[in-house]
């Protein structure tokens, strides 16, 4: 699936519920099914800096020449958050990550139901993502 065609997927299950707090728990059953990343990348270096909780997050190149992310919270609301980034944006090609606008984020209301600390996180994460997509576009070019 593209980047476009993962976001529309995820407007529309988010348009499924009437009121903030049914999206909230749903946000939270997306943090429970993000895989878990491996302890071994729960380290300083994989902290996104500028979120309020630790949020870890780790890229690898696979063999398709796509990003693969893993990621890992110790706020369920903030788990929730960067389990749709992960979901977005994981197995997709460096240049499609980067060129791939967020304005989903926005459709699904997100931004504006988050926290001033938490809206900060939530961009931080969308910067560490395209950075890492970034580093990794310029091995497969």
């Amino acid at each position: 699936m593209t980047i476009q065609e993962i976001q529309a997927d995820i407007i529309d299950e988010f348009s499924m519920f009437d009121d903030w707090m049914q999206r909230y728990e749903y946000m939270i059953e997306l943090g429970k099914s993000l895989p878990i990343i491996d302890d071994q990348y729960k380290t300083d270096d994989n902290i996104i800096k500028g979120c309020q909780s630790k949020v870890w997050l780790h890229a690898n190149l696979n063999a398709g020449d796509n990003v693969e992310f893993t990621a890992d919270s110790d706020a369920i609301i903030t788990k929730g958050i960067v389990s749709i980034l992960v979901r977005t944006f994981s197995n997709q090609h460096p240049k499609d990550i980067i060129d791939a606008n967020t304005d989903f984020i926005d459709e699904i209301g997100l931004k504006e139901h988050l926290s001033p600390t938490r809206a900060n996180g939530l961009v931080s994460m969308i910067k560490q993502i395209k950075m890492y997509a970034l580093a990794f576009q310029t091995k497969v070019s």
